[in-house]
């Protein structure tokens, strides 16, 4: 990057904690370091939920992800506008009722104490790994520029974030992200524009998208149906997008922590409703822009020359041992292929370099999606916008990654430190302890994002993939608790711990797409709640 670039890069980040830090005077204690005070408008909420989704994975991957596979990544979010109008009606008149710090209380409440640390566990390990992906994104930029060792970046960029979020609490991080999110908007805005002016002279924005749509990318709806039959393996399509999207939203909203307690910080229970519900008209067309601009760099690739691999730091890692000259070898070759507009030639000259990749980084799985984009703005966007982008990507990922280290403190400090280490903390020390917790998982997820770099999927998804092995569960058991008043606590405890083992069993042996396993938990947990509340001792049903 150029000196311009460094310099708004890191003016930008800089404003940003210097303004979160000053923002986040609340008193010390749970309710202002975890929910601010329970004082925020909806409109603080909504971009506070939608900084929380928008996190580095969404801007880095996204992109590649429609590059790749085209625009049917965008059925994924078809369910969520519905989940928000249940979310309202049912989850957060519970919720704020209450006043819990975490949703996970509210169980105790209905069932029994083991549940709600069985439920709180699975967020905690579900939310926990997701973070350390969420780390890895942004680690990945810093790597590509500095040229470091990825184990390096993980490190520089974990602990920044770590310090980011003691610092402010949660106040802080709703605070930010409203800054956050209109500079991440106005960013990628500004590089679809640039895109679109880096087409050959006299194509527009139809002629780009035209372009997409002859080579299948424009694919926005898909039945999943091939041959009149029904691939449930199929990862996106209408019915896995509404069915399955609609569960995983259900869960995220009315179940993970990590957005409950940014909704929990709303002023009044109106205040709350008002932020998911334009959160549920604005998200779905957001992301379909965010993947659009994928399909826009894809359309610029038809008429400039597309490296043949994207990650320019593992080719160079790659050229360091024996298969240099192979790889050197297949470059020459593709930029004949180009020349000659050989486009079945390229496809498989890609296909053999990342082969190559492969051997000569042994556990490597030479997936280049994250670093499409990326490599994009490093080698087309003009001075100063460079820095801009790399800026929104950093933005996104402490936006969302600090709401997550927040919500995994608070669950473990309000769900299983004041209940099984010390119950009568006072408020400074269960302020003080929030923070060594806050401290913990960030340790963690930086632990984790080491082990990120060979997930072998766009990080969006791999993330989503996670997301789905525990949702499903943790939303059966609220469903239960809301709806089936006779089933207790022993009934759904245990039917909670075998729907989780059959969901990982269902994953590993690849039955159905990830989405489905969201609709696939909810109904083990539901139906084996039933039955072996029949099975066990009968308690009296509990009156609404």
């Amino acid at each position: 990057m150029s000196t311009i670039d460094w310099i708004i890069l890191i003016t930008t980040l800089c404003g940003i904690i210097i303004y979160g830090v000053y923002k986040s005077r609340t008193t010390k204690d749970l309710d202002g370091y975890f929910l601010s005070n329970r004082s925020l408008p909806w409109y603080m909420v909504l971009l506070s939920i939608m900084g929380t989704q928008a996190s580095a994975v969404t801007f880095l991957s996204a992109p590649g992800q429609a590059y790749t596979d085209g625009m049917r990544f965008v059925q994924y979010y078809f369910g969520l506008p519905l989940a928000m109008i249940v979310i309202c009606i049912f989850f957060v008149p519970v919720f704020r009722k209450l006043k819990v710090y975490t949703a996970y209380e509210f169980l105790e409440n209905r069932f029994d104490l083991k549940t709600r640390s069985l439920t709180s566990a699975l967020f905690l390990i579900s939310r926990g790994l997701s973070t350390g992906i969420s780390i890895y994104a942004p680690s990945i930029i810093l790597s590509s520029l500095l040229g470091w060792n990825i184990y390096y970046t993980n490190l520089v960029m974990g602990g920044v974030l770590i310090i980011y979020t003691i610092t402010g609490g949660a106040k802080a991080v709703a605070y930010t992200q409203q800054l956050q999110l209109i500079i991440i908007i106005a960013g990628m805005f500004l590089a679809g524009y640039m895109v679109i002016n880096l087409l050959p002279e006299g194509m527009g924005f139809i002629d780009a998208i035209k372009v997409a749509g002859n080579k299948g990318k424009m694919n926005i709806i898909t039945t999943g149906f091939s041959n009149h039959n029904f691939d449930w393996k199929d990862k996106y399509n209408i019915w896995s997008g509404l069915l399955g999207g609609f569960f995983l939203s259900l869960s995220y909203f009315g179940a993970d922590q990590s957005q409950v307690g940014r909704y929990l910080t709303a002023k009044s229970d109106k205040e709350s409703k008002i932020g998911l519900l334009t959160n549920g008209l604005v998200k779905v067309p957001m992301q379909f822009f965010i993947l659009l601009v994928g399909i826009l760099v894809f359309s610029f690739y038809q008429f400039h020359k597309a490296p043949i691999y994207f990650d320019e730091a593992r080719v160079i890692v790659a050229k360091k041992t024996v298969y240099k000259d192979s790889l050197i070898l297949l470059e020459n070759q593709y930029s004949y292929a180009i020349k000659k507009s050989n486009s079945a030639g390229m496809t498989e000259l890609r296909a053999n370099y990342k082969a190559i990749i492969k051997k000569a980084i042994p556990g490597d799985d030479a997936n280049d999606t994250n670093f499409i984009f990326l490599r994009f703005v490093i080698d087309n966007l003009p001075k100063g916008l460079v820095g801009l982008l790399i800026a929104v990507i950093f933005l996104a990922a402490w936006g969302s990654i600090a709401a997550a280290l927040n919500s995994l403190a608070s669950c473990t400090v309000v769900d299983f430190h004041k209940k099984f280490i010390n119950k009568n903390c006072t408020e400074a020390v269960d302020y003080n302890i929030s923070k060594w917790y806050t401290f913990g998982w960030g340790v963690f997820s930086v632990v984790v994002a080491m082990f990120a770099y060979n997930l072998g999927n766009s990080l969006i998804e791999a993330v989503n993939i996670l997301g789905s092995l525990f949702y499903g569960v943790i939303l059966g058991i609220f469903l239960v608790a809301f709806w089936i008043k006779y089933v207790r606590g022993n009934a759904v405890f245990i039917a909670s711990v075998l729907s989780e083992l059959l969901i990982i069993l269902i994953y590993n042996l690849n039955i159905v797409s990830f989405l489905w396993l969201n609709l696939i938990g909810v109904i083990l947990v539901i139906i084996l709640s039933v039955i072996i509340q029949f099975v066990l001792p009968r308690g009296k049903k509990i009156e609404s």
